[in-house]
């Protein structure tokens, strides 16, 4: 059975995901995190009082709520993160960026922004905005 040119283009796009995720990894693992976790971290570092709902914290990095979870713990542990009740409903669970995680996550930035200079540096920038468009077609 053949495969479609729809299901090969997704298959390249998956195959250039992992290796976007593996280059920006082995960068920001001089800074002692991975792509994950600079995500989790310039979410927090935007959002209004640098804390956010655990669950649109998953959101907006694409985990689930479990695998945010699992993620913000060892942050935690190394003080990255901490984590706070709602001041209106206790149930609610707040993470916030701890100092730490604020220094690391302006020192990685300057690493990433590096890192995809060099993986873009092939496409000319009329591509790239090309490219951009693209994507926030396919994120909607």
């Amino acid at each position: 059975m053949a495969i479609s040119s729809n299901a090969e283009l997704l298959i390249q796009l998956t195959n250039l995901q992992a290796k976007l995720q593996k280059t920006l990894t082995a960068a920001l693992s001089a800074h002692g995190i991975s792509v994950t976790e600079y995500l989790v971290l310039r979410q927090l570092d935007a959002a209004p009082g640098k804390k956010l709902r655990r669950i649109d914290l998953a959101q907006a990095v694409g985990l689930t709520p479990s695998g945010v979870t699992r993620l913000l713990n060892p942050m935690e542990k190394i003080g990255l993160v901490s984590k706070e009740a709602g001041a209106r409903d206790a149930r609610v669970s707040l993470v916030a960026i701890a100092p730490a995680g604020e220094t690391i996550y302006h020192e990685s930035s300057v690493t990433f922004a590096e890192t995809s200079s060099e993986l873009l540096e092939p496409i000319h920038e009329r591509d790239r905005d090309a490219l951009s468009r693209l994507v926030h077609a396919l994120l909607k």
